[in-house]
């Protein structure tokens, strides 16, 4: 049985105490009913055992009250506020309990309640706290800010009711969160105070020995620092009130936590920090001559005193995101001391203590300069009221294109929205997301394509044989799991292509043939394939039969090599024979050109560039040397006419295996992207190598030179034809040289007699 929750005499009388103080503080905002309604509730949950006190034994009904009076004093909560916090303490969670709630005392305390009971369950997740994405997600997560309020006043409280508790452990827990999470949040909404206290405190449970140096170090020197303000701000009180300004200064220490992370950032002891206090004016000023009055305190403060136009801080033109408005100067004072002014009114002051909800007590104030877009919006929702009441009808959504989802472990990460199991699983690791084949969100089986929401606990389910594929790509949303998807797609397809391609070279090896490169690229433009890979990889998923295949290869080459037969005998081939006139040319034979000729000295022209495969002729030069040209060279036409007697028939023998240069003239759109599309197609060519490039640009159109190296006319008919598929690419074309005199030397004709001579060595 549950031991019984009883209150020491102590605690009834300072719960009586914050009673009173609490009622009188929110008592025009209560309705009538509230406080029999609670009283109801917290004897029942003491009936049922339901409040307990915790690790460090503190009493949870005192610890509600007194995060209730800190939230109504540092803070500005009304009735919706205490409220929450009271029930929040008493009332087990569940969709029941909070309907219960909004039927008895209204659907804004029942908010509040709700989105603290959403961040209790984050908490159960066990969350790394010391990141920004948690914290971006606990303020999208409580829907309400004043659920932020109520947490920052609660974790306050909670701090200083520690400080003598024997639980190090969870004290050091409570400690690191309210430094790493709790302190900037109060940063974030403005509540300088607080988040001071939070820091000093974590500083004082964290790192004791440094706490306590910089106390005793500050109060060994109070003596003589009271003593140099007050000779400071002498003379500039007296020149204020001779100004006619109604204002009161004080003196402000910086805070041990500041002054310990300065000691640390500049590597210094504390005798080497030297603005371990600040002077603050406040004025009492009317609204319309705020800004006036404090740069007229700045004219005499800086008239009596040296600036320093470096440390010159102008919140007042344009004040920080959380409201805070003020001016900042650093004047060099009596001893050659630097000492830091910050000048305000009443009102930046009230604002500066107690942070965001400052800004609702001065309705119709609005600050100029640019502020959060979210925090623009909660003011001008609040506008519509006098206090925190409209605060239920705003939910703040900080990130509405951003999730965040845990780990098991309790990491977290940040997604755009609409983001799957499957981003999140190639987040982990490529292996991860490789063999994903669905995920247990919030232990609930869910399968890759399940969008992820904030506050999800994923886990990835994996197996061994799972494999990527092209409809992955539709839901993945983030570019980096496209990208592991694409380079994983693409691994497997090499992969299997080349067990295709080993598959079918047993296969010839069996039937006893050779497999000719060439003849297969014949047989896949066949066959209806744009590439090699794509069709080994249908060899590899079995839809072509090995067969089959092997039946239509020997029929390619048949085709193959009946052409060839028929290019090398029929005539019509050749657009430049013999001339009829001449007698000779029933002796003449056909050179064949091969890298093994011996006895006849021929080259390749430089005017048209033959290579393997060209239909081409030879010509006989002065020297006794054979120049070979393309049958459509541009300077064919003058050579047939005036030097017909020397043109020599000739093809290519057998297969081509040297590279040759060509020169292609590509013409298109100039868009960008397009050369790098063209030089990203010749990169991935086999055996084809890029020379040189040269382009120019004129009127949007580009126009340009590629100098390549390749075997024969079938690579360059490929290689023109993948081109001319590049978006914005007009015409690709085998460049030639222009035709141009042929010259001759006189003195030296060649007779047909020469000619006999040549072909017999043919």
């Amino acid at each position: 049985m549950a031991e019984r929750f009883v209150f020491t005499p102590e605690e009834r009388r300072e719960t009586i105490t914050l009673i009173d103080k609490i009622r009188k503080a929110i008592g025009d905002s209560l309705q009538q009913g509230d406080d029999r309604k609670i009283y109801a509730c917290l004897r029942q949950a003491m009936a049922n055992h339901q409040l307990q006190r915790d690790v460090f034994g503190i009493n949870p009904v005192l610890h509600a009250l007194q995060t209730a009076d800190l939230a109504v004093t540092e803070i500005g909560l009304k009735r919706d506020g205490v409220l929450a916090i009271m029930l929040y303490t008493i009332i087990p969670s569940g969709q029941a309990c909070i309907d219960s709630l909004r039927s008895e005392y209204g659907e804004s305390v029942a908010h509040i309640i709700h989105g603290l009971c959403r961040i209790r369950e984050l908490y159960k997740k066990n969350p790394v706290i010391e990141s920004e994405n948690f914290r971006n997600l606990l303020l999208s997560f409580a829907e309400d800010m004043r659920v932020i309020l109520i947490m920052i006043a609660d974790r306050v409280n909670l701090m200083r009711q520690i400080r003598d508790t024997t639980q190090e452990n969870a004290k050091h827990q409570v400690s690191e969160e309210a430094s790493y999470l709790y302190a900037p949040l109060a940063h974030k909404l403005g509540l300088y105070k607080l988040k001071s206290e939070l820091e000093d405190l974590s500083l004082k449970y964290l790192e004791h020995d440094a706490y306590y140096m910089i106390c005793e170090k500050l109060n060994a020197t109070k003596r003589s620092r009271d003593a140099y303000i007050e000779n400071f701000i002498g003379p500039i009180q007296q020149r204020l009130e001779e100004a006619g300004l109604k204002f009161h200064m004080k003196g402000r220490t910086k805070s041990i936590h500041s002054i310990w992370q300065k000691m640390k950032k500049q590597k210094c002891g504390f005798e080497g920090i030297y603005d371990l206090f600040a002077i603050r004016i406040i004025l009492d000023s009317p609204l319309k001559k705020e800004k006036m009055q404090c740069w007229q305190v700045y004219s005499i403060v800086t008239d009596m005193y040296q600036p320093n136009p470096k440390r010159l801080r102008d919140w007042l033109s344009v004040p920080k995101s959380n409201g805070y408005e003020c001016l900042h100067i650093t004047v060099l004072g009596p001893q050659n001391k630097w000492v830091e002014v910050q000048i305000r009114t009443e009102r930046m002051d009230e604002i500066a203590e107690h942070g965001l909800a400052a800004h609702w007590r001065y309705k119709g104030v609005k600050s100029e300069g640019n502020m959060d877009t979210w925090l623009a919006s909660i003011r001008a929702a609040l506008e519509a009221g006098d206090d925190l009441q409209v605060m239920d009808q705003f939910r703040m959504d900080l990130s509405e294109d951003e999730v965040y989802v845990f780990t098991p472990k309790g990491d977290l990460f940040k997604f755009p929205k609409g983001a799957t199991v499957l981003d999140f699983a190639y987040h982990i690791h490529t292996g991860v997301g490789n063999t994903c084949v669905g995920g247990r969100i919030n232990n609930r089986i869910v399968s890759i394509r399940e969008p992820l929401h904030s506050g999800d606990s994923v886990e990835i389910l994996t197996q061994s044989n799972q494999k990527p594929n092209a409809n992955w790509l539709n839901i993945a949303k983030t570019s980096k799991a496209k990208a592991k998807i694409r380079l994983s797609i693409k691994e497997t397809q090499a992969k299997e292509g080349l067990l295709a391609k080993e598959m079918l070279a047993r296969r010839f090896k069996n039937r006893k043939m050779e497999m000719e490169e060439s003849v297969m690229n014949h047989l896949m433009r066949k066959m209806g394939f744009k590439e090699l890979s794509e069709f080994y990889k249908q060899v590899a998923d079995g839809k072509l039969d090995f067969n089959s295949i092997l039946e239509k290869y020997v029929e390619v080459k048949n085709q193959l090599q009946n052409a060839n037969q028929k290019t090398v005998h029929s005539a019509e081939d050749f657009s430049y024979e013999v001339p009829e006139n001449d007698k000779s040319r029933d002796n003449d034979d056909v050179l064949v050109i091969d890298r093994n000729l011996k006895g006849i000295d021929y080259s390749l022209s430089k005017c048209c560039n033959p290579i393997y495969g060209d239909n081409v002729f030879g010509f006989v030069t002065v020297n006794g040397g054979i120049k070979i040209h393309r049958i459509d060279c541009p300077n064919a036409p003058e050579l047939k006419r005036r030097f017909g007697y020397r043109i020599v028939r000739a093809r290519w023998s057998g297969k081509g295996t040297s590279q040759y240069s060509i020169v292609l003239r590509v013409i298109g759109n100039d868009d960008i992207g397009i050369v790098s599309n063209i030089t990203n197609i010749i990169s991935k060519e086999e055996k084809i190598v890029m020379r040189s490039i040269n382009i120019d640009s004129h009127d949007g159109l580009f126009s340009g030179n590629l100098v390549v190296m390749l075997e024969d006319t079938s690579r360059l008919e490929s290689l023109i034809k993948k081109l001319k598929s590049v978006k914005g690419v007009k015409s690709v074309s085998r460049r030639s040289m222009t035709a141009t005199p042929f010259s001759v030397q006189k003195p030296r004709i060649i007779k047909k007699k020469m000619l006999r001579k040549i072909s017999s060595k043919l």
